[in-house]
């Protein structure tokens, strides 16, 4: 059997890393001197290697962050911010995923809770979870559109399944009497079963308000099914009175 016969055969197979391995192994004279093992092991290696980086593209993409530039390391803590580093630096190994316990994000508009969530996000991917980032807003359109065209399971099953959901905009409006039922079928099927990070401008204490307070019959359903053992990440500046937007701080102000 020639070389180029394997050559392409690894190709069909759809192992291209391993063959373009191969073929640099072919052109190297002083492979020989490496076991057959050995070269066989480092093209292993290049198309294990070659699937983990496309597997992790892949999963960065289908999140659809809002910011895909946001990184765990880059997050400044010498901004005015309070912020936790030792939780957050928990949180960066995603036990929380295992244990499918919830994030809230809390803070004012621009105090960095997007870029917080998505880089969280990020460091979900990189461990292989299945992440999708959403705003609550396009979340309900998209959950009413789905009614409209019964697509309408399909819809729930898409936010359902994640590991990790990040709702941005959390309760930025009121949730009204018909979008309530889409978001407790949603959170219901997560509930001690995936994670769920919510950013919103209200703290926890105002959500039920938001809800529908005790007009809204599934407003206590809601809530039971979130708040309990979620990790609480309140951003509040140090000093208000020199308080500047976290969109400034990282450049993204305009």
């Amino acid at each position: 059997m020639s070389n180029e016969s394997t050559i392409n055969k690894l190709v069909e197979m759809r192992m291209t890393p391993m063959a373009d391995a191969f073929r640099a192994q072919l052109r190297d004279p002083s492979i020989r001197e490496i076991s057959f093992e050995d070269r066989f092991a480092l093209m292993v290696d290049a198309e294990y290697n070659s699937r983990k980086t496309n597997r992790l593209k892949r999963l960065i993409m289908d999140a659809s962050f809002d910011q895909p530039e946001a990184y765990i390391g880059d997050i400044n803590y010498v901004s005015g911010r309070k912020l936790d580093r030792d939780l957050i630096g928990r949180l960066a190994g995603c036990e929380y995923i295992t244990d499918n316990r919830n994030i809230f994000i809390t803070g004012a508009t621009g105090c960095g809770k997007t870029y917080l969530a998505c880089s969280l996000g990020m460091e979900a991917c990189k461990q292989y979870y299945k992440t999708l980032y959403v705003r609550l807003p396009d979340l309900l359109i998209e959950l009413a559109e789905a009614r409209r065209n019964d697509t309408y399971e399909k819809a729930i099953k898409k936010y359902s399944k994640p590991a990790l959901l990040i709702i941005d905009e959390w309760l930025l409006l009121p949730l009204t009497q018909e979008q309530q039922p889409d978001i407790f079928e949603i959170l219901s099927k997560r509930y001690h079963r995936k994670s769920t990070v919510f950013c919103s401008q209200y703290k926890e204490e105002g959500w039920y308000q938001q809800l529908g307070g005790s007009d809204a019959p599934l407003t206590d359903g809601i809530l039971d099914r979130i708040v309990h053992d979620a990790y609480r990440i309140d951003i509040e500046p140090v000093d208000p009175t020199k308080d500047i937007s976290m969109r400034e701080v990282y450049g993204l102000h305009k």
